[in-house]
């Protein structure tokens, strides 16, 4: 049993952080850099700032001014927010090619891109008075994330660039904080002109996940062996499974179907306490959905009985071989999700 979560734990740092499920033999040069590094190893300017949130939580905040075909500094730009999953970071939106990377592509395409990190994550892992390795400093959830991360981030973009609305999109835990705060903090949602959910989640009830599943029947049993801390934290070790273990034919299949356990398979197209309640129907922001029918965390009926509750849902789709991280590395994400987005802000215009 413990050596079932002893694998678990090495999801962390599978393709969500450096692409180690894919079949390759040869290290990832970005395996070991850090976001600032990424976005410069791929040619694009890039701006790294230190956002303090009220409860003194210092989280990483960085910026893609501008894309290499589209170069203008000069004039002001449109700016779009990414928020990442859950167990990833800002990392999750460039750690794909450029032209599958969403984050290079709305540089590109002439947009001013901010990528924001979560308390707890591997670049926001400080605080003003806490120390990271106190059970204090992890005394927190997605609640905190919704009433204090995303309200900072978003009024520093907000005052920082000089715009008044901002373009939205999350991913997973991304739009479960986004829900929370659109909903419960109007004077954050004036800000946002439109919230853009992929693969929301709000509830999973009817999650198919076998890992979900058995975290929470086996929480009791799985909260000594993890502890009171960081869940499937950054280490060296993990770093040394992901960048030289995964990419190894036999271990990449072990990595990869641990991987699947939690978010659902899709082989094909893979790029190698109780919780409060949320009145969602408070929120008015504009929003359009993406979710995938074979996705194992953000089930279809879930995300059936979220979108009944969205009062200003002005686009949705569902498609038939996406799973939960279909939505960052799939192969033809472009096409089926990152160019429709683009063509509805731009119709904002």
């Amino acid at each position: 049993m413990w050596y079932f979560f002893k694998v678990m734990s090495f999801i962390l740092i599978l393709g969500t952080t450096h692409g180690a499920i894919r079949y390759r033999r040869s290290v990832n040069p970005e395996a070991n850099m850090n976001i600032s590094q990424i976005i410069s190893y791929w040619g694009y300017p890039g701006e790294v700032y230190d956002i303090v949130t009220e409860d003194g939580y210092i989280l990483g905040l960085y910026r893609i001014p501008y894309g290499k075909t589209n170069n203008d500094d000069s004039a002001q730009k449109l700016v779009v927010y990414l928020q990442h999953g859950l167990l990833t970071s800002a990392s999750s939106w460039i750690s794909n090619l450029p032209n599958s990377s969403l984050g290079f592509i709305l540089a590109d395409a002439g947009y001013d891109v901010w990528l924001g990190n979560s308390r707890g994550n591997t670049w926001a892992r400080r605080h003003l008075s806490l120390k990271t390795n106190s059970r204090e400093f992890w005394a927190f959830s997605f609640d905190e994330m919704a009433k204090y991360d995303l309200p900072a981030s978003i009024d520093f973009i907000v005052k920082h660039t000089g715009q008044e609305e901002i373009f939205y999109v999350g991913h997973s835990q991304g739009t479960t904080i986004a829900f929370i705060t659109f909903s419960t903090i109007p004077k954050i949602a004036e800000k946002v002109k439109i919230f853009f959910a992929l693969a929301p989640v709000f509830s999973i009830k009817y999650s198919n996940s076998p890992l979900i599943k058995m975290a929470y029947k086996w929480k009791s049993m799985i909260k000594p062996f993890f502890g009171n801390k960081d869940f499937l934290p950054n280490t060296s070790f993990k770093r040394f499974v992901g960048s030289k273990l995964c990419p190894l034919k036999t271990f990449g299949k072990i990595c990869r179907e641990v991987l699947f356990l939690m978010y659902g398979c899709d082989l094909e197209n893979l790029n190698m306490t109780t919780s409060p309640f949320y009145d969602v129907t408070h929120m008015n922001v504009s929003t359009a959905t993406w979710n995938g029918a074979h996705d194992l965390l953000a089930d279809p009926q879930d995300v059936k009985n979220l979108l009944s509750e969205i009062t200003n849902h002005i686009y949705h789709k569902t498609i038939s071989s996406y799973n939960h991280i279909d939505f960052l590395f799939g192969l033809d994400v472009y096409h089926q999700v990152y160019r429709e987005i683009i063509d509805i802000i731009q119709g904002t215009l």
